[in-house]
């Protein structure tokens, strides 16, 4: 129930103007500087160039149209100069959605406009030469994020991961242990151990650039099946892969498929040909084949080497035709850094060229670089924050914060909540910032319990289940007088909490899920508020049934707000 969205429908029928429709209305609504305006305020000079009349006449006109069906929602409309300004019957905004989010509990805020819909979200999609990084926490909280919010809105979602586990950045981990390795089994984390001799092959390579050379002989020999070849690779990323699976677990990242590039590089060869054929593709004069995309501003793209090596987008032509024909997705999304803009652009061209009609359901959510303080990650020169490392790290920081505040706490129960917070921190760090935009993240910040963080969301959230559970008594939101909640402090909870589903929508259309989490910010700040002001199990007996409803409500939607993002709410700091 977003009352905002609803004034906007009723201002809609009023306008009746083809370029004025509610979801545009809404966005014009502003909340005045002062209770005394009202509510909300529609300025009505926005409208004044297509009615072709002055602003006060309009805001006048207005007023007077939508009084004849005036909405219990409203207690009253006046006019203030060109401003049209609403005033609301909190009693009936509070004794409509109060009872709602009590009953609908973990389901408040959901939607079903999605259903009969089907989206496939790849993300994390790692080089299986390497351990995960920062980066690739950043990819996953955002394509987890994306997931649950398609399916807040009513959408079945297939999570899938991509192992790129063949080409010749695996050739230069291959080689380095071939050279390096002498038969090591992994005394650390296999990731790691494997992501060692990728650095050390890069290392050597700066003073033995013939390196390079023997690394291409070698991805020729993987390409022609050599067994020797075959199976050293099948140990190194067994090894790699088992290591990507410990750190996914502990920090939640879920698939329901995943892809290896392995079994895919080479199912592209009938989609060549018919490029050749319809000349989407050309072949040079050395052998290559290459997509002459120039007359679309997307240059030329190499599809196959002149050796006759494959490349990413050699898979990814036969990947994705392999998802659309099995899984058959209306969507299918790409959580993919932004040095992948120009590439996504091409392959999607490409696709579109070769007569798949699919092709116009395939995204690109692009996201920007996670940087250190000390400047940008490189994993050839070893020069990374590794997702183990931070995860790891970010958990310590937590056990020390828990740790200030209840010393006795027994180790089981520190664990359990120095995980959620540390993960909780990470997540909500690299998910507030707008995806396209660069990160700098920073360990200290991100889990302090002032600013935009994720404890400071959960605190919020620890309060409410604090007082619920001093109140005991549980109360029956049939029995309540909602037009106690009259104070400014509870007006602005309402109103959020009555944004809330709007705000699952707005987040879901923009692939964002920044909103979200500001939003999940504001919720939390406006909650401290009330309770700072507002006194709950001290109020006189119907007073504090009121207000009780109203932070069950509020606890009820921090923490489905935080559910969408992958982090747990908890019940105590």
């Amino acid at each position: 129930m977003d009352f905002k969205n609803k004034i906007a429908e009723l201002l809609e029928k009023s306008i009746s103007l083809k370029d004025f429709s509610s979801e545009k209305i809404a966005l014009l609504l502003e909340t005045p500087p002062s209770s005394e305006l009202g509510d909300l305020s529609f300025p009505c000079f926005k409208l004044s160039s297509a009615l072709k009349k002055k602003p006060d006449v309009i805001a006048l006109d207005l007023k007077k149209e939508l009084e004849k069906e005036k909405e219990k929602l409203i207690e009253r409309i006046e006019v203030k100069g060109s401003y049209l300004n609403f005033f609301l019957d909190y009693s009936f905004v509070a004794s409509e959605l109060i009872p709602l989010i009590l009953k609908e509990k973990e389901k408040y805020g959901s939607n079903s406009s999605g259903k009969g819909r089907k989206a496939m979200v790849e993300y994390s999609a790692p080089n299986t030469n390497k351990p995960l990084t920062l980066g690739h926490l950043r990819n996953d909280s955002i394509g987890m994020a994306v997931s649950n919010l398609y399916e807040a809105n009513g959408c079945s979602v297939i999570r899938a991961n991509l192992y790129s586990n063949r080409g010749i950045h695996i050739c230069n981990s291959l080689l380095g242990y071939m050279k390096w390795g002498k038969g090591k089994k992994p005394d650390i984390k296999p990731d790691h151990f494997v992501g060692k001799f990728y650095v050390m092959f890069h290392q050597k390579a700066k003073e033995q650039p013939e390196l390079e050379k023997e690394a291409f002989e070698l991805l020729s020999k993987w390409e022609k099946k050599d067994k020797e070849i075959r199976e050293l690779w099948k140990q190194m990323d067994e090894w790699v892969i088992k290591g990507f699976k410990e750190t996914y677990k502990e920090f939640g990242s879920v698939f329901d498929v995943e892809f290896k590039e392995s079994d895919f590089y080479d199912k592209a060869k009938p989609l060549i040909e018919s490029g050749l054929k319809k000349g989407v593709f050309i072949k040079t004069d050395e052998g290559a084949i290459e997509a002459s995309l120039g007359k679309y501003g997307l240059n030329k793209k190499a599809i196959l080497r002149a050796d006759g090596t494959s490349i990413y987008i050699t898979n990814d032509l036969a990947l994705t035709k392999h998802k659309f024909e099995k899984f058959k997705p209306d969507k299918a999304l790409w959580v993919v850094g932004s040095e992948q803009n120009f590439y996504f652009k091409q392959l999607f061209k490409i696709l579109e060229l070769l007569g798949f009609e699919w092709a116009r359901k395939c995204v690109h959510l692009s996201y920007g670089m996670v940087y250190l303080p000390e400047g940008v990650m490189k994993s050839r020169e070893g020069i990374v924050v590794d997702a183990d490392a931070i995860i790891n790290e970010m958990k310590e920081l937590a056990k020390k914060e828990i740790l200030k505040r209840h010393k006795d706490l027994n180790e089981k129960k520190l664990q359990e909540r120095a995980k959620a917070i540390g993960l909780g921190a990470i997540k909500f760090y690299l998910l507030k910032i707008d995806p396209v935009k660069d990160i700098y993240f920073d360990p200290e910040k991100s889990i302090s319990l002032e600013g935009e963080t994720a404890s400071f969301i959960q605190y919020a959230f620890a309060r409410c289940s604090s007082i619920l559970k001093k109140a005991k008594a549980k109360i029956d939101s049939k029995n309540i007088d909602f037009s106690l909640l009259d104070s400014v402090q509870e007006k602005n909870l309402l109103t959020l909490l009555s944004r809330y589903p709007s705000v699952i929508a707005s987040s879901l259309n923009s692939l964002n899920p920044s909103i979200l989490c500001h939003y999940l910010l504001e919720l939390a700040s406006s909650f401290n508020a009330f309770y700072r002001d507002c006194k709950v199990l001290e109020a006189e007996e119907e007073k504090r049934k009121a207000r009780i409803s109203l932070v069950e409500g509020t606890s009820i939607v921090l923490k489905n707000g935080l559910s969408v993002i992958g982090i747990n709410a908890v019940e105590e700091m």
